[in-house]
């Protein structure tokens, strides 16, 4: 029903930024909560950031709160990450995630279809 792609990973100075984009197709996201997750090795998959269909709101892990920012652009049925002052900690493969529902979500069981990810690396 819903194609999710990652883009924009990459390798960056611990410091820097990057911007991580979701791009959908099959439905419109208007109507679909979002969220990011990442996936650091040898550790289970956690919860980065979410945005709500009708808002919108969001919400954000304790780790990247004041850090990261998560958009969306339903024009375009595009989210976004912004990543600022990355951290080693962030590096991970980083996935999309999108639930038909209202409010945010920030368990992973909750979300119904998953990008393939894209690899963040944040080096010194």
């Amino acid at each position: 029903q819903v194609q999710l792609v990652e883009s924009g990973g990459g390798l960056v100075q611990a410091g820097g930024s990057l911007r991580l984009s979701c791009a959908a197709s099959g439905r419109t996201l208007s109507s679909y909560t979002m969220g990011w997750f990442r996936q650091a090795p040898g550790k289970e998959r956690e919860f980065v950031a979410t945005i709500s269909s009708v808002g919108p709101m969001t919400n954000y892990a304790d780790s990247v709160k004041g850090r990261f920012t998560i958009s969306r652009d339903n024009a375009k049925n595009t989210v976004y990450l912004q990543m600022d002052s990355l951290k080693l900690e962030d590096t991970a493969v980083y996935y999309c995630a999108a639930v038909g529902a209202l409010g945010v979500r920030v368990r992973s069981n909750d979300y119904a279809y998953w990008g393939q990810g894209t690899q963040v690396t944040v080096s010194s």
